[in-house]
């Protein structure tokens, strides 16, 4: 009976020692994961804490830097750069040096010689020469016949050839009595420089007139069309400045142009000699070892002095009388 009594006892007492087992170490779990959560939880936390520096670091030092010290950098400091300092300093340069270099032509329209600017030399009552003259280009004489072209020795026979020749011209001689095509082209020619003239004669809106009460000696000109209504007078010297190659002068004079003994047209910055056109009314004459450059359109005589030189054309609705000169007919 004793024993029996005894095993509630013993039951009771497994069952606790049971129950101490089982809920401790629960307890425990519980506890222990309460006190690793924070743990964790702040372990976590510092990532995040890592991710809202780092992150915010990255965004704000990285990304924000990435953006906007680099792309910003990037975007002002390069492309600006490029765009403000590389761009501009290029389109200054280029407007700088290209513009001076590259300017747009200047001066009036071209006068337009036609077939007459084949010729250094064309008259319509003759040409004569006395001394030793060297003429490099063609030269022509219409509607007289070649006895109007005297001192040059003539070489051929006019009643065969549709030109002649001399040892003072290096080019050819034309005449209206030679064999065709050569009266035709001479009277084409002809009348292209009279239509020259005349285009020189009536452009209008000039760049200034009266220009050194007809006295220009001394002076610098840039291109443009300059208008006389007396004669033009060039004692020692005039030089005529240019930007671009193909700028242009045109010289209406209504009387006389008169070129002194040892005066010089010099040309500057490019200007070339087919490009400058002499309108004289008048009669031109150059003094003495002058030295003219440009095409002459006159309506009556063309004189050159002993030694005088052209770089140009001497084109003459009368006469061309030259001694002992050098003539070279423009390109």
């Amino acid at each position: 009976m004793k024993n029996i009594t005894l095993i509630p006892i013993i039951l009771a007492g497994i069952l606790l020692l049971t129950v101490i087992y089982f809920v401790t170490p629960v307890s425990n779990i519980f506890q222990g994961d309460n006190s690793d959560t924070p743990s964790d939880t702040n372990s976590e936390t510092n990532p995040n804490s890592d991710t809202s520096t780092g992150t915010s670091s990255s965004s704000s030092s990285g990304t924000s830097s990435d953006s906007s010290s680099s792309d910003s950098s990037d975007s002002s400091s390069g492309t600006t750069s490029d765009s403000s300092s590389g761009d501009s300093s290029s389109t200054s340069s280029s407007s700088d040096s290209g513009t001076s270099t590259d300017t747009s032509p200047s001066g009036p329209a071209i006068v337009n010689l036609r077939t007459s600017g084949n010729f250094a030399i064309l008259s319509k009552t003759g040409i004569s020469t006395t001394g030793t003259t060297s003429i490099t280009g063609d030269i022509g004489v219409s509607p007289i016949d070649h006895t109007a072209i005297t001192g040059f020795s003539l070489i051929g026979d006019e009643t065969t050839s549709t030109f002649l020749t001399s040892s003072l011209v290096t080019g050819n001689i034309y005449a209206a009595n030679l064999v065709s095509p050569t009266p035709t082209m001479l009277t084409t020619a002809i009348g292209d420089m009279e239509t020259a003239y005349a285009d020189a004669f009536g452009r209008t809106n000039p760049t200034a007139t009266e220009l050194g009460a007809g006295d220009i000696s001394g002076m610098t000109l840039t291109p443009g069309l300059y208008k006389w209504g007396t004669g033009l007078m060039i004692n020692s010297g005039v030089t005529l400045s240019c930007q671009n190659s193909e700028d242009t002068f045109i010289f209406q004079i209504a009387e006389d142009l008169t070129i002194g003994n040892g005066a010089i047209v010099t040309l500057s910055g490019g200007c070339q000699t087919k490009n400058i056109f002499w309108q004289v009314t008048g009669q031109a004459t150059l003094g003495t070892t002058s030295q003219f450059k440009g095409n002459i359109l006159s309506a009556t005589l063309i004189e050159m002095n002993t030694g005088a030189t052209l770089d140009g054309r001497a084109l003459a609705q009368t006469a061309v009388t030259l001694d002992s000169n050098a003539i070279t007919k423009s390109n």
